[in-house]
């Protein structure tokens, strides 16, 4: 038997942090899989300490559902899980490259194939593209349009910016849109500036967050000025000087962010190749903007 177990940060405060994490695990248990399919929190239950044991399977493969690498994937959650023998050096990253390092929970005996953050992994850019796709209600979004790829940013984490940066520029090298941006809440260039920074008329933002919370409603809407109060909403797109923002919300709520975990399940050795054409096909449709 074998188990897939998503790992997500989770909240106290806001209760629908964890609605990203648990409907990619529906679509994923829909596909048959896993033998299992289990989610676990920081901040929520069941916890990353007990999650584990909830899981009758003897192989487990975790998957992070965080952004980037830092102190979350490489202390936080190896210690929960009580992983022994783990030392980041196994993923042997450069702060963007985290694979896979198969050890055994110390409490439970299981084998865990420990995963990289779904945020670092190159299939998060298709996702970042699919919310484009979304918010607009056009598939071939793109050509007349800029992109705007939006992170916290932070100087206790020099990788936050990594995976922002990353994806903006393997869109950028695709072509698809007329300019691409890497912006950001914490550092320099900032989101509040964000016409500052594109010619063209339309500009698709898409925040790099798993889940929509304080800062994708309430910040960066205020932020970029699409509304005074962002408990009267805003208009997608809305106009800020002369410019039509469509803002998507966070990309951890697009249905194609179940593909990026399987594709980390995938890279530690599953099976599951079936599970990632299914889920694809059933992503690929793009709703009209608004839905």
């Amino acid at each position: 038997m074998q188990a897939l177990v998503i790992v997500a940060h989770g909240s106290h405060l806001n209760p629908d942090s964890s609605t990203p994490t648990q409907r990619h695990a529906d679509t994923i248990r829909a596909t048959g899989a896993f033998d299992e399919v289990k989610t676990g929190f920081w901040k929520e239950e069941p916890s990353l300490r007990e999650v584990l044991r909830t899981v009758e399977s003897e192989e487990v493969y975790v998957v992070p559902l965080f952004i980037s690498e830092g102190y979350f994937t490489e202390q936080v959650i190896p210690r929960e899980l009580r992983l022994d023998g783990w030392d980041v050096s196994q993923w042997d990253s450069d702060g963007l490259n985290a694979d896979t390092a198969t050890l055994v929970a110390e409490d439970t005996g299981q084998t865990v194939h420990y995963c990289g953050p779904v945020g670092t992994h190159e299939s998060m850019t298709d996702v970042v593209v699919r919310r484009a796709e979304t918010v607009t209600g056009d598939p071939d979004v793109g050509p007349g349009f800029g992109l705007a790829v939006v992170g916290h940013g932070t100087e206790r984490n020099e990788n936050s910016a990594k995976a922002i940066e990353y994806h903006a520029e393997r869109v950028r090298e695709s072509g698809r849109f007329d300019e691409v941006r890497a912006l950001y809440m914490d550092e320099e260039p900032e989101v509040d500036d964000v016409t500052d920074h594109f010619e063209s008329e339309d500009i698709v933002v898409v925040p790099l967050f798993v889940a929509d919370g304080f800062h994708t409603q309430e910040d960066i809407p205020e932020d970029m000025g699409l509304t005074d109060d962002y408990r009267t909403g805003y208009d997608v797109p809305a106009e800020v000087d002369g410019h039509r923002i469509w803002y998507a919300g966070a990309v951890g709520t697009e249905a194609l962010m179940a593909d990026v975990v399987l594709e980390r399940a995938a890279d530690a050795g599953a099976d599951i190749e079936d599970a990632i054409a299914s889920v694809r096909e059933e992503t690929r449709e793009t709703p009209a903007a608004g839905d």
